[in-house]
């Protein structure tokens, strides 16, 4: 959360410096990779802007689950409990955008990161599920 935070304080010129930085690092590697094919960098930024919410709130997704899990909450509750600190923050984090110069907080980031958080505690729930499954196995082989 405090990841998330830092960088959306990041005024807007800031912000948009460091992805398109980082945008062209990875168009250079396409574009290194494929022979000279040109990708088209606005768009792409935005495609890399769009995916850092996602992957943010995916990481944060895995780490308020297994928090969560480590204190009993597990199943649904794990899940609609992580899915509404996830939200929350998620709502929290564009409200707060809106009073960085630059910045604006916008609905569909809210929907792009909780998609995000659905995906990480759907994965930390599969994992779970599987270690859980592999334990009980190995207990029956002893």
């Amino acid at each position: 959360m405090g990841v998330i935070f830092y960088l959306s304080h990041q005024q807007a010129v800031e912000s948009n410096s460091l992805s398109t930085g980082i945008t062209e690092r990875i168009v250079a590697i396409i574009e290194r990779a494929t022979f000279g094919i040109e990708v088209d960098l606005v768009q792409f930024n935005h495609l890399i802007r769009k995916s850092a919410h996602f992957f943010a709130y995916l990481v944060l997704g895995v780490l308020v689950s297994n928090a969560l899990n480590s204190h009993g909450y597990a199943g649904f509750k794990l899940f609609w409990v992580t899915m509404g600190i996830c939200v929350l923050y998620a709502i929290s984090d564009e409200v707060h955008q809106l009073f960085v110069p630059g910045r604006a907080g916008q609905v569909r980031d809210v929907l792009i990161d909780s998609a995000g958080a659905v995906v990480g505690i759907g994965g930390f729930l599969v994992v779970l599920g599987l270690s859980s499954r592999l334990r009980k196995s190995d207990a029956g082989k002893i």
